[in-house]
């Protein structure tokens, strides 16, 4: 008898910046996708608040100082998700009702920084976070980096499910701390699922042993200047976006993929939801060639310590100074 865990990406355009619309529309999306069945549902990085695809395409967006990106910053910060922060609660609610899980993207705001976290909203108890550990190259003028406090996984029944954002699948020391912890469902988070991206998201499934879930976004130029006018955004963040080239700039391609690396749904480059029936027992199956963290590891060559306490920089032994 096949043990089936059900699995769905909602591949869509996130409302740029607008974080309070945008979890608004992700539970509408979500809760179409638990109708149908989904134990767990996928949404790309950073999909509340947008990925700032416009450090990328914005020319000069990287330049010291640069007005649109101190403007684009601003912003990012007023709207970004907060711990225990009440506008998630229609999600959590939604997680409560169908006993599912959400894992979706957003800014997070700790003190004065903005992380990149890929949170897990679970039935019945807080959010997993995972805070993306280093942003990548331009991603670094916005993004802080995550710790080794937030690697954990949460297990939903029998079935464990973790998750990892972009270029870190090629961090094969985080990988290995995954693998070690027995994933069997893995959210692998992307702006779009390029070719590359791909590659990378089929190889942690083979060498995890484990169901992939590489969720993509769409966006376009036109997104971004919606989410704009929605949160008042000013004149330097308006030239900012204007001087990016028209048309779709993000392009999904999310799919779902097995433990021998079948893709076994696959999205387009718009608007959809894909799902999936992934069958567990595949992984018991795989496991007989490769246990990367098992038979074919080697403990007495190889040893890896992972670091799981916050690192928050100012630590105070008895409390704060208050007055």
């Amino acid at each position: 008898m096949s043990n089936l865990y059900n699995a769905a990406i909602v591949q869509d355009a996130p409302i740029t910046l607008d974080i309070s619309s945008g979890i608004k529309q992700a539970a509408k999306l979500a809760e179409e996708a638990f109708k149908q069945g989904a134990q767990l549902i996928a949404f790309g990085e950073t999909f509340l608040g947008g990925y700032p695809i416009w450090l990328d395409e914005a020319k000069g967006a990287a330049l010291w100082n640069h007005p649109g990106t101190r403007a684009m910053h601003k912003l990012m910060l007023k709207h970004a998700v907060r711990e225990n922060d009440e506008r998630l609660a229609i999600l959590q609610d939604l997680a409560d009702k169908y006993n599912g899980n959400i894992s979706i993207g957003a800014h997070e705001r700790r003190r004065s920084s903005l992380y990149n976290n890929q949170m897990l909203i679970r039935a019945n108890m807080p959010p997993l976070n995972h805070r993306k550990l280093v942003p990548t190259h331009g991603e670094r003028l916005i993004w802080m980096r995550g710790d080794g406090s937030t690697l954990g996984v949460h297990q939903d029944g029998d079935t464990t499910i973790g998750s990892l954002i972009c270029w870190e699948h090629w961090m094969p020391v985080a990988r290995a701390a995954m693998h070690n912890q027995g994933e069997m469902m893995h959210v692998a988070a992307w702006p779009t699922v390029r070719d590359i991206h791909a590659i990378a998201s089929r190889h942690y499934a083979f060498e995890g042993r484990c169901f992939v879930l590489a969720a993509g976004t769409v966006q376009s130029k036109e997104d971004m200047l919606d989410g704009l006018e929605r949160v008042g955004g000013d004149n330097e963040a308006q030239s900012l976006i204007e001087s990016i080239e028209d048309g779709q700039l993000q392009f999904g391609k999310s799919f779902i993929c097995a433990p021998d690396t079948q893709i076994i749904a696959q999205a387009g480059d718009g608007k959809e939801i894909i799902y999936a029936q992934c069958d567990l027992d595949m992984i018991g199956e795989g496991l007989t060639s490769l246990d990367s963290d098992g038979h074919y590891s080697r403990p007495d060559v190889f040893n890896l310590n992972v670091d799981i306490r916050p690192k928050d920089g100012v630590n105070w032994v008895d409390g704060p100074i208050s007055e």
